[in-house]
């Protein structure tokens, strides 16, 4: 009978601590619904004391503890850069610290000095309009615990499945609520200055392993480059070719008409210069007959113009007028020479 009572007193203990662990699991938020949200955080702009670590995200217990330490009634916060499926977890980096202070104040001088003293260093976060949200009851220790394990699945499947640029991940854990942001813009403004170090390190690494690859590849790599910055310039020539040709067509006909034109009225000009020039190479002739011969001119002269008038149309009667007039003045000038 004593041992009936025993097992049963076992049973009936063994129910409450179940029961009194399921309670605690529930009211740590276990089954609490997870919604997830994009638009403005629930946190603005903040002051914080930091300490930037590298490593895995299961060790940063202790700078929680560290900071918590200084400042007990401060809200503590964590900024995680890296995922871990993408990085090892050995060099995953975040940053873990206190809120000094929100939006437009000022943090508390000897609050801050403390920090300093301990290591800290301060740097504000900025204010989004933009990102994805969600919050999970901080009624417990264990809350710390159980938030990550139901927030950051539903969070990477939300950024995964509407294809979202967003990063990096921040925890704000207050006395009553742990609220998650991930940023959808002004993400590097988020990085503390180590951090950015980090990141031109990481730049200038990846810029010397391509360097390298492209030495060890040899003549292949440089054979792609050379083939690729040939085609550019021979696209470029094609490109010009095609548009002085398209602009020399286009103007091809009037210019061809003013052409023709212009023709016309040269060949008209050189007719009418190659019968004055005839008049007066047979003018000039004339004049030599007559400087040479006086006498004899007077006589050609007659016989010249009897045989002109027969011939030649009566439009060159004033170049006979004009040549005859000449020769009458040069007449004097060589008997004053004489």
């Amino acid at each position: 009978m004593s041992d009936l009572i025993l097992v049963l007193l076992l049973v009936v203990l063994l129910v409450c601590l179940i029961v009194t662990v399921g309670g605690f699991l529930l009211y740590s938020g276990l089954l609490c619904d997870v919604i997830i949200k994009t638009g403005p955080p629930p946190v603005k702009s903040v002051t914080i004391a930091y300490k930037f670590r590298e490593g895995s995200y299961k060790d940063c217990g202790a700078a929680y503890t560290e900071s918590c330490s200084i400042g007990p009634q401060l809200s503590t916060v964590g900024v995680f850069y890296d995922d871990p499926k993408q990085r090892p977890a050995e060099k995953c980096r975040y940053v873990v610290g206190s809120v000094l202070c929100e939006g437009e104040e000022k943090p508390d001088e000897e609050l801050q000095k403390m920090y300093e003293k301990f290591g800290f260093k301060v740097f504000s976060l900025p204010e989004v309009s933009h990102a994805v949200t969600t919050s999970f009851p901080c009624s417990t220790p264990l809350s710390h615990v159980l938030g990550p394990y139901r927030v950051y699945p539903r969070l990477a499947s939300y950024i995964e499945e509407r294809k979202l640029c967003a990063f990096p991940t921040i925890e704000i854990c207050s006395s009553d609520v742990i609220n998650y942001m991930v940023p959808l813009s002004r993400q590097t403004d988020f990085f503390v200055p180590e951090m950015k170090e980090e990141v031109t390190t990481d730049v200038k690494e990846e810029d010397s392993d391509e360097d390298r690859g492209t030495d060890i590849t040899g003549a292949d790599s440089h054979s792609d480059v050379s083939s690729v910055s040939g085609g550019v310039p021979w696209d470029s020539r094609e490109t010009s070719l095609a548009a002085s040709t398209a602009a020399s067509l286009a103007s091809s006909l009037p210019l061809r008409d003013v052409m023709d034109a212009n023709e016309d009225i040269k060949h008209r000009d050189n007719s009418e210069r190659g019968s004055n020039e005839s008049m007066g190479s047979g003018s000039s002739f004339e004049e030599l007959d007559m400087d040479q011969e006086e006498q004899e001119a007077g006589e050609e002269r007659e016989e010249k113009g009897d045989g002109e008038e027969a011939e030649v149309p009566e439009g060159e009667d004033g170049a006979r007028a004009a040549v005859e007039l000449v020769a009458e003045k040069k007449e004097p000038l060589g008997e004053g020479e004489e």
